[in-house]
């Protein structure tokens, strides 16, 4: 039998449809491409973070059942879980979970193949423990991404996440390295540390957080490279700071939302931080890494966000001097505080100011990449493609150079000649 699965949204449900794929190879199916018509199973991982998100949730479920009338459809994630009874995708699938039971999609699966009976199977995912999985081989062969935490209990105005998730719950820290060691075994050099609320991770432990991880994890022979998916700048605490001025591994690169320049619109976002709070915690990480590439995520059209409000926003971007940024135009999710909220912004006006906040943040990003022509950097090669290899640094710099495919998944160095559309472009240095 042939297997499709398509996945939307975050670096979490990227790891956990990557988790489905693995269970579905070890029962004996074949994995096919979202495209083919011919599948006899297609997973939709959904997400629900914005009304695209659920927009394009429901047009995958549709467009699987679709393909083959008689395959079976099944479909989890944030979005099922929130919108368990929308109307417009129940006539379409077999099987119907939410955040729970992920890892035992298979069997439930292979019970509805059997019983030929719809399976809707959501639960509240408020009171759930860390549900394990664990990854030794990712499709790509030098970064792979490592859960360890879920759930999010932030609850941000114009979120539906901590709703979708649940509560904050973290793997177990022997489990947890244990999986980095057997993905360096495995030939990694680099992991992602991911989560819903990644620098959360411990809050339910005992006597652990997310700093004490990464201590341990640096002692991993064979591990070039800690990547940390997001974290929120409360969570760069003197401890962290202390890791991150210490660590030979954790990268040259934090992302760290923001999400608005302004402490007006930052309150009423319910966000734990005002902008002065923001720019010293990056001030501080500065001077412990005076290079690192600072990235981030921005809502713009919030309700009562004026031009000015917006404006001053541009300006502490530019005063941040980010290396680059997501822009999102404000999504009212049903369910929010900010959806209920007055001074709502019309489509039109969000999409503009996002349009001008993204070309300001591809100038920084421009910038930030310019900084390195005629410096040697440290690559590791992901892609060859005739006669040529693509990869990052540290600091998350895409280079691209001549080389040999069977540099890939190494580390190299490579002198950066020049600049052109979003890649920097070098020549091998010979060890």
């Amino acid at each position: 039998m042939k297997v499709a699965v398509y996945t939307l949204g975050c670096k979490v449900n990227t790891y956990e449809s990557e988790y489905a794929l693995k269970e579905f190879v070890k029962r004996g199916y074949e994995v096919t491409d979202f495209s083919d018509d011919t599948a006899d199973v297609y997973l939709i991982n959904t997400c629900t973070v914005t009304n695209t998100s659920d927009q394009k949730s429901r047009k995958m479920i549709r467009q699987a059942r679709k393909k083959n009338k008689n395959a079976v459809v099944a479909a989890m994630g944030c979005f099922t879980q929130i919108r368990r009874n929308n109307d417009s995708i129940m006539d379409y699938v077999d099987v119907l979970i939410g955040n729970e039971n992920k890892s035992k999609i298979v069997d439930i699966i292979e019970d509805f193949i059997k019983n030929k009976k719809k399976i809707i199977n959501i639960n509240d995912v408020m009171s759930k423990e860390f549900e394990d999985m664990q990854i030794t081989n990712f499709k790509t062969r030098t970064r792979a991404l490592v859960k360890i935490q879920d759930g999010c209990e932030n609850f941000c105005s114009y979120c539906i996440i901590p709703y979708a998730r649940g509560k904050v719950r973290s793997k177990q820290p022997k489990k947890a390295i244990e999986e980095v060691k057997d993905l360096v075994s495995n030939g990694y050099k680099e992991i992602v540390l991911t989560g819903i609320h990644t620098g959360h991770y411990g809050a339910d432990l005992q006597d652990y957080d997310f700093s004490d991880l990464l201590v341990e994890l640096e002692k991993i022979k064979g591990l070039k490279r800690i990547r940390i998916s997001s974290i929120e700048i409360t969570e760069l605490n003197d401890k962290f700071l202390e890791v991150l001025k210490n660590s030979n591994k954790i990268v040259n690169h934090l992302h760290i939302p923001l999400q608005s320049g302004t402490d007006k619109i930052l309150k009423l976002m319910n966000r734990k931080y005002d902008t002065k709070y923001y720019i010293n915690k990056i001030n501080k990480i500065r001077k412990i890494r005076p290079d690192i590439a600072i990235t981030t995520d921005v809502i713009v059209g919030f309700p009562n966000e004026t031009e000015a409000l917006f404006n001053d926003t541009i300006n502490f971007v530019k005063k941040v001097s980010f290396a680059g940024g997501h822009v999102f135009p404000f999504s009212k999710r049903n369910g929010t505080l900010a959806a209920k909220m007055d001074g709502q912004l019309t489509k039109e006006e969000k999409h503009k100011r996002s349009k001008q906040l993204i070309q300001v943040f591809n100038s920084l990003e421009e910038n930030y990449y310019k900084k390195h022509i005629n410096e040697i950097v440290c690559v590791i090669p992901e892609v060859y493609d005739e006669g040529y290899l693509t990869g990052h640094t540290d600091n998350y710099l895409k280079v691209k150079f001549k080389g040999c495919k069977n540099l890939l998944g190494q580390e190299v160095n490579v002198k950066i000649l020049e600049y052109e559309d979003k890649i920097l472009k070098g020549a091998l240095i010979s060890k």
